[in-house]
């Protein structure tokens, strides 16, 4: 049996449409995607649920995926879950900072299936 069918990946995205495309990708990939419209509602599925990968935009309302990083990054039960960044600020700066606060990998809006698929990969191993 292929691996990713046990993957579960949360995705953290507070605009619908971006959110059903990515998990259309995703599910259409053989992955189990859970959703999560804040920072804060992703925050408590990733601590009660542990996902394999989460994938989050960093512009949202109340807490920033650039927040969602750093706490996630200091919880025991979900410091060692890999965080992909999706987002449309596409500057050197941003990406740094995102790698700074946590992030395993960082990609841009807009992306193709195959760009999600491969930053989903490269960081599970």
């Amino acid at each position: 049996m292929d691996a990713t069918l046990m993957r579960t990946i949360l995705i953290v995205e507070d605009t619908p449409s971006e959110m059903e495309l990515m998990s259309y990708y995703l599910r259409e990939s053989g992955y189990l995607v859970i959703n999560a419209g804040s920072g804060k509602e992703a925050l408590h599925i990733a601590i009660a649920q542990k996902p394999d990968v989460i994938v989050t935009d960093i512009v949202m309302p109340g807490m920033s995926g650039f927040e969602l990083c750093r706490s996630l990054k200091n919880h025991p039960n979900t410091e060692k879950v890999p965080i992909v960044i999706c987002t449309s600020k596409n500057q050197e700066i941003d990406r740094l900072w995102g790698m700074k606060q946590g992030a395993d990998a960082y990609i841009t809006k807009p992306f193709t299936r195959e760009q999600l698929i491969r930053v989903i990969k490269s960081v599970v191993n």
